[in-house]
């Protein structure tokens, strides 16, 4: 179904190509899953796939790439487009209409779709990925992990033979990813829908996987089966970390596999020494009774939150309880319909813009909003002299979470991962006293979400309360050493980590729900280490 012969691209101005001698074949009727480090050219394998690259994007691409019969090179998207459905890492950037039913059906109108089979997709897709309450609502009101349903829906509509998908569950909460990915399993398993996903949160996404191909950073793709694969990747969730750990052959790539070989082990370890509670400073961080209401939909509901200096604090919660709307209210910018925040005893929003920056520094989930010069070099030495810091500050800091970004490269020229370091960096440079984050590690691989872990917990370290909104449940299993969890609105759970998160299937990472109370890899790993 998907053929790729020696292909190479390279685009403008790059230093070396995004891909090399590429030589892949996926057949008809198989999930595929793309994996690699951050920028190591998984966005442009999968657009590649529908033409976008390099019609679309510019550069060279020599070889063949081949879907169903048809060459990208003399084919451009539009004459795929009833072949190919293309879900990108951006889905703001694919919207083209104001609602959801718009959207659903708007691919299909393309086509030229008669009325009533357009009326029974889009009714079959509100109902395959649960979006039928939000069906009239206005794509802009939606939060970022309903509006990536949408765009999964959106290419759905169309019934294409070939689904691509970059990064489809950054933004969903685990149980709306779980919903989504076994949608996918069922088209491709039931309709022979050959499906192509690259995604950073494996953890997710690996046991459904029928191959996967591994991008190293130099080198040809390694393809084949997912344990073989992942066993000798670089990025791999942690149920395969473990494997590698405990010596387990052949590696389990699902919780289930891995339950299974996990007896011995659980054996051997027992339960973990209770942790310390963590030496704290003063109250930072301080609200009260926050109320959002936009139209007739209420936000949040009362929700009280209490961060001290040094605190580590993950905000979770399915899609749309408010996650965001609790950030933005903190950082002083956002809607506020009731209640009071203050940080260092003033509220942010009465504060001017530098000294705000300087309390309250809010990575959002759009990052690229942030971005607004023309270089990353550009963007850094901005981000010093806005926040008064020496020369070289952002940077190093940009190097320390992503190393390896060009300078001379244009922010929206990133990929994902490499631009949300980039607005981090940019959001750090000033040390604000509180640090907040909105999904921040989005588009980021294993590697680069501990690089941005020992970054915050260097920040807590120095005195900084940081609070960041996440669906990542193995990142707050690393980092964080609170949980607050949201629904509808309104707090439902508050307490250590370890308490919080094992008491949830929904929130629990895989270490924990195949080895009981342990949370992460590490922690096995110093345990075992310790006997």
């Amino acid at each position: 179904m998907i053929r790729f012969e020696n292909v190479t691209v390279t685009y403008p101005d790059a230093p070396a190509p995004a891909l090399a001698g590429v030589d892949l074949h996926v057949p008809e009727g198989e999930l595929c899953l793309v994996v690699g480090r951050t920028g190591a050219g998984k966005s442009t394998l999968l657009r590649a796939v529908n033409g976008l690259v390099p019609h679309f994007t510019g550069g060279t691409l020599t070889g063949r790439v081949l879907v169903a019969g048809r060459d990208t090179r003399t084919n451009p998207p539009r004459e795929l487009a009833d072949v190919v459905g293309l879900v990108s890492q951006d889905p703001q950037a694919g919207f083209v209409t104001d609602s959801v039913e718009e959207e659903l059906a708007y691919s299909m109108e393309s086509l030229g779709l008669p009325n009533p089979v357009m009326r029974k997709r889009v009714e079959e897709t509100l109902d395959l990925l649960g979006l039928a309450d939000l069906r009239d609502r206005p794509l802009a009101t939606l939060s970022g992990g309903q509006q990536q349903r949408v765009a999964v829906g959106a290419a759905l509509t169309a019934h294409p033979r070939v689904l691509v998908l970059d990064e489809p569950t950054s933004a969903l909460d685990p149980g709306a990813a779980e919903d989504v990915l076994a949608a996918l399993h069922r088209l491709v398993h039931d309709l022979g829908m050959t499906v192509l996903i690259a995604e950073h949160r494996l953890e997710r996404v690996a046991q459904y996987a029928d191959r996967v191909v591994w991008l190293p950073d130099d080198g040809p793709p390694v393809a084949g089966d997912p344990g073989a694969v992942l066993a000798d990747a670089p990025v791999a969730p942690p149920v395969v970390r473990l494997a590698r750990l405990a010596g387990w052959q052949p590696v389990p790539v699902s919780i289930r596999d891995a339950r299974r070989r996990a007896a011995p082990l659980r054996d051997r370890l027992g339960e973990p020494t209770p942790t310390p509670a963590p030496d704290l400073g003063p109250d930072l961080l301080h609200a009260r009774d926050l109320r959002v209401r936009y139209g007739g939909v209420d936000a949040l509901r009362g929700v009280s939150l209490h961060v001290h200096a040094g605190e580590r604090v993950a905000v979770m919660g399915r899609n749309g309880s408010g996650k965001s709307s609790l950030l933005w209210a903190l950082q002083g910018t956002g809607t506020r319909s009731g209640g009071t925040v203050t940080v260092d005893g003033s509220d942010p929003a009465g504060r001017k813009p530098a000294a705000r920056r300087r309390a309250v520094g809010l990575v959002p989930q759009q990052p690229a909003d942030l971005l607004y010069l023309h270089t990353v070099t550009a963007e850094c030495e901005q981000a010093d002299r806005e926040a008064e810091r020496p020369a070289g500050t952002c940077r190093a800091l940009l190097d320390h979470l992503a190393p390896g970004v060009p300078g001379t490269r244009h922010p929206r020229d990133l990929s994902e991962g490499q631009r949300l370091a980039l607005v981090l960096a940019v959001a750090l440079t000033p040390e604000p006293r509180v640090v907040l984050l909105d999904e921040p590690t989005r588009g980021l691989d294993y590697p680069a979400k501990t690089r941005l872990a020992q970054a915050l917990r260097d920040l807590a370290d120095d005195g900084h309360a940081i609070v960041l909104a996440t669906h990542d449940v193995e990142f707050v299993a690393e980092y964080a050493t609170r949980v607050v969890v949201l629904a509808a609105g309104e707090t439902v759970a508050d307490g250590p980590t370890l308490d919080v998160v094992t008491a949830s299937p929904t929130f629990s990472p895989q270490v924990a729900k195949v080895l009981g109370p342990w949370l992460t890899v590490a922690d096995v790993a110093a345990a075992l280490a310790g006997r």
